[in-house]
């Protein structure tokens, strides 16, 4: 919470966070991406994590395979396209059920 405190802080345009909610639960998890939603609604984000339930909620999402670029776009976009980020997204969620 405290890297994601400075990085609010900064009033930079670009912010860069890798994995900044892996320590959180599910309910902090939530109430800190809505959160970090009202405050980089003007700036540039960049969110890296294993988590889709963080992943989702972002307006463009990458996924890298050793360095290299597979797929990208909307979550709505990467589940119709069915390929691996629908098959991780797909693993992950059975786990819920």
């Amino acid at each position: 919470k405290i890297a994601i405190a400075r990085a609010y802080m900064r009033d930079a345009q670009l912010l860069i966070l890798d994995e900044p909610t892996a320590a959180l639960d599910a309910r902090a998890e939530h109430e800190v991406f809505h959160r970090f939603v009202e405050l980089t609604f003007d700036k540039c984000a960049i969110l890296i994590s294993h988590r889709f339930s963080t992943v989702r909620m972002a307006d463009r999402i990458v996924v890298l395979h050793e360095g290299k670029l597979l797929e990208h776009g909307t979550h709505e976009e990467l589940i119709d396209a069915g390929g691996q980020y629908s098959e991780l997204f797909q693993m992950q969620a059975s786990g819920y059920r």
